[in-house]
Parts: structure tokens; C-alpha cells; sequence
């Protein structure tokens, strides 16, 4: 990852995923990397859990801070000539409602995608 380039982990295995990506990268400006979280390599311990990553989008900016949720879609977003169409969903009398709403969203995704499958996991290592 360049240092100098904010990036953008996304779920690649996620159609509505995938389609956002695939608009945000015609629209940016080169300055934003795309990261599949499924072709991350689990030895990175400089990530997140991979756990994380697909509950909620996450963007590490080129300074190295984390930005998640929903101000990472706005972030994401900033890079391209849209980005002020996003920039009012962190005002703050939107932000509380935005930002609920873009949570229940992430974990009703989550949960019908993957909740199933890391439950299988986790009660196959407890036995």
C-alpha cells in the first residue's frame, strides 16, 4: 500500500459491493486504492480482523488513521467529483441518523452473508 494514497477495503465477494467500486473507480481521481478484504493476506496484523472489515467498510487514509462506516464511504467518495453530494450525510444534525441507519444496513448484510458461516467456525473450534 503507498503511503501517499488513501485505501479502501471493500467485501469483492458483495455484488452492491462490488458495483459501488466498480463506479468509484471510473469516477476517482487515481488517488484511492482498492483493496478486496478476501485477497488480504491473514498474516497482515496491521488490519483489522477480517471479521471486522466486512461488518463495516473501512479506508485507511494515507496518514495511516482508520476511518470506518460511514464517514469511509464519505471519504471514499471525496476522491471523485461527487464527493460534496456525500459531505452532508457528517454534518452533525444528519450525522446521528446517517450513520444509524448505514450501521443497521452493514449488519443486516453481514448477517445474512456471513453470520452463518463464522458461527460454523467458531462452534467448530470450540468442540
Amino acid at each position: 500500500m503507498d503511503p501517499r494514497y488513501d485505501t479502501l477495503f471493500y467485501d469483492g465477494q458483495c455484488p452492491l459491493c462490488a458495483r459501488e467500486i466498480r463506479t468509484l473507480r471510473k469516477l476517482q481521481g487515481g488517488n484511492l486504492i482498492f483493496a478486496d478484504i478476501h485477497e488480504q493476506s491473514g498474516t497482515n496484523t496491521d488490519l483489522p480482523s477480517h471479521e471486522q472489515l466486512l461488518r463495516r467498510l473501512h479506508l485507511m487514509a494515507w496518514t495511516g488513521e482508520w476511518v470506518t462506516g460511514l464517514p469511509a464511504n464519505v471519504r471514499a467518495w471525496s476522491h471523485t467529483r461527487f464527493g460534496f453530494l456525500f459531505k452532508p450525510l457528517l454534518w452533525p444534525i444528519i450525522y446521528p441518523v446517517a450513520s444509524r441507519v448505514y450501521e443497521r444496513w452493514a449488519d443486516s448484510r453481514y448477517e445474512r452473508k456471513y453470520a452463518c458461516a463464522i458461527g460454523n467456525r467458531t462452534a467448530e473450534k470450540q468442540t
